[in-house]
C-alpha cells in the first residue's frame, strides 16, 4: 500500500472535521465543568433583579462558539414582573474583545456584557444590569411524613428502567412501579448545557403523569414558551408564561392532580384536571386533561378508574432528577 501526502492530508481533515462535529454536539452535565471549559456559560443566563418592581429583565441565550441571542423583558424576568402582554425584544450578540456585543434589528438595543453585568441602552435610555441566578423556592423541599418518597438518591428501587448516576435518576425511559390517583407531586429535574443544539435537541425529556399526560422538560430557557417547551402540557396547553431556569440549573415541578370522574357504571363523566408550578410560578391552574394520553406516553387507551404511575421520558439526552415524591390525596 502507498501512503500518499494527499491520503495523509485527507485523513487528517476527516479526523479534525468528526472531532469538531463531536464537539458541536457535546453536553455538559455538571455546571463546574462547563464553567471552567466553555466561558460561554458563566455569560449566558439572567440579568436584572431577583425582586419585583424591576424595570427590566434580560435573558440571555448561549448558541456556541462566542454567538448568544438576549431577550430584553419589559417589567423584569418572568415570575417578578414580565407577563406575555407586556414588551419582548430579541437582540444577537457575539463575543469581541472588550466583552459581548449585542444588537436589535431595528437598532432599539445596544448593550455590552462585561464583568458580570450586562449594559446599554434601549429605547434611548440607559440600563446596568447585574448576572443573576435565581433558585426555585421549592427545590429540596422536604416531603410530608405522609408522602411516598419515589426517589430519594439511594438506589432505582421501585422504578422500572431505572438508572442512578452520581445519586441522580436518569431520563431512561422509566416508570414507578406505585400508582396514584388524586396527588400532588413534587419533582426536581435539571437539563443539561448543549449550546450547538436547537430545539427539541436541547435536553428533551418529559414528566408524565399517570403514565398518560406530559408536563415538557426541555432547555428552553429565555424561548417563547409554547406547549412543546418546559412548563408546556405537550399537544393540549402552552404555559402562562416561561418560567424555565438556565440550563444545569435545578428546576422544580408542583404538580397537582385530579383524576378524572365516573359514574356507578363505570362510564368517565370528566376529564382528569392538573395545576402546574414551574419554579415555584403557577404556570397551568385546573387545567383539563382532554385526551387519553399525549406523545410518548407508556399508558394508552380508554381511561379507567384505577391509578396510574410517574413516567420519566428518554428522549436521547443527558437529563436527570431527584427529590421525588407524591401525596396521595
Amino acid at each position: 500500500m502507498t501512503i500518499t501526502i494527499r491520503s495523509i492530508v485527507a485523513a487528517f481533515s476527516l479526523t479534525a472535521c468528526l472531532a469538531h462535529a463531536a464537539d458541536k454536539n457535546k453536553a455538559w452535565t455538571d455546571p463546574e465543568t462547563a464553567r471552567k471549559e466553555d466561558p460561554d456559560f458563566s455569560i449566558q443566563g439572567e440579568y436584572g433583579a431577583d425582586k419585583k418592581g424591576a424595570r427590566l429583565g434580560v435573558q440571555v441565550v448561549a448558541l456556541g462558539d462566542g454567538k448568544f441571542d438576549a431577550y430584553f423583558l419589559e417589567g423584569g424576568l418572568p415570575g417578578l414582573g414580565w407577563t406575555r402582554e407586556k414588551k419582548r425584544v430579541r437582540a444577537t450578540g457575539s463575543t469581541k474583545e472588550n466583552g459581548v456585543l449585542f444588537e436589535s434589528e431595528n437598532d432599539e438595543i445596544e448593550a455590552i456584557i462585561r464583568d458580570g453585568r450586562i449594559r446599554g441602552r434601549i429605547s434611548g435610555e440607559r440600563f446596568e444590569l447585574p448576572r443573576i441566578e435565581r433558585q426555585s423556592p421549592t427545590v429540596g423541599m422536604e416531603p410530608p411524613e405522609s408522602a411516598v418518597v419515589l426517589f430519594d438518591g439511594s438506589s432505582a428501587d421501585g422504578w422500572k428502567n431505572g438508572k442512578v448516576v452520581d445519586g441522580l435518576l436518569a431520563a431512561t425511559g422509566t416508570t414507578s412501579e406505585k400508582t396514584f390517583k388524586d396527588c400532588k407531586i413534587q419533582i426536581e429535574f435539571r437539563t443539561p448545557y448543549k449550546p450547538h443544539s436547537r430545539g427539541q435537541g436541547r435536553g428533551n425529556s418529559g414528566v408524565y403523569y399517570g403514565g398518560r399526560w406530559e408536563t415538557q422538560v426541555l432547555d428552553s430557557f429565555g424561548l417563547d414558551g409554547r406547549m412543546n417547551e418546559t412548563g408546556g402540557i405537550y399537544s393540549i396547553a402552552a404555559p402562562r408564561l416561561n418560567m424555565c431556569l438556565p440550563p444545569l440549573t435545578w428546576q422544580t415541578y408542583d404538580v397537582r392532580i385530579t383524576a378524572a370522574k365516573f359514574d356507578d357504571n363505570g362510564k368517565r363523566t370528566a376529564w382528569p384536571r392538573i395545576t402546574v408550578k414551574l419554579n415555584g410560578v403557577i404556570v397551568h391552574e385546573d387545567q383539563e386533561l382532554n385526551k387519553t394520553h399525549t406523545t410518548a406516553a407508556p399508558v394508552r387507551g380508554e381511561i379507567k378508574d384505577e391509578g396510574g404511575p410517574v413516567f420519566l421520558q428518554n428522549h436521547g439526552n443527558p437529563v436527570f432528577f431527584r427529590n421525588i415524591w407524591v401525596l396521595p390525596r
